[in-house]
């Protein structure tokens, strides 16, 4: 009985669980607002668009605030209510993409490996 139970409450776990994880916007195309709603709506955030596009129903947009980080935003396209921000800059953090210093700005290390441009020697114990 237990065990009947149980899998009787997984079972009804599981729709409220997919609704919980379904983002797409499911707005009829004929309620949706124009581009231009999207474009003044990212004007009033401080957004500067580089992309408008649609992705599971919803309105996309990448953008780069004022302070200069670069978002992606999904839309409602009905509401215009932002349901979800990225930061892509996050996204690029641990890639190995980092700024390197400028060329003669550091000193190399002077542990023997950097020298004077001459061809290593080897030296075989």
């Amino acid at each position: 009985m237990k065990k009947t139970l149980t899998a009787l409450a997984i079972l009804a776990a599981i729709p409220a669980g997919m609704a919980l994880a379904d983002d797409d916007c499911k707005v009829p195309l004929d309620e949706w607002q124009p581009k231009e709603a999207v474009s003044r709506l990212a004007a009033e955030n401080g957004w500067t668009l580089r992309k408008v596009k649609v992705d599971d129903g919803c309105y996309e947009v990448k953008a780069q605030t004022r302070e200069g980080r670069r978002i992606e935003a999904k839309i409602n396209p009905k509401t215009l209510q932002v349901i979800e921000i990225d930061d892509e800059d996050d996204d690029d953090a641990g890639r190995g993409k980092r700024d390197p210093a400028p060329v003669g700005s550091v000193a190399p290390p002077a542990n023997g490996l950097f020298g004077t441009g001459a061809p290593p020697k080897i030296q075989v114990n």
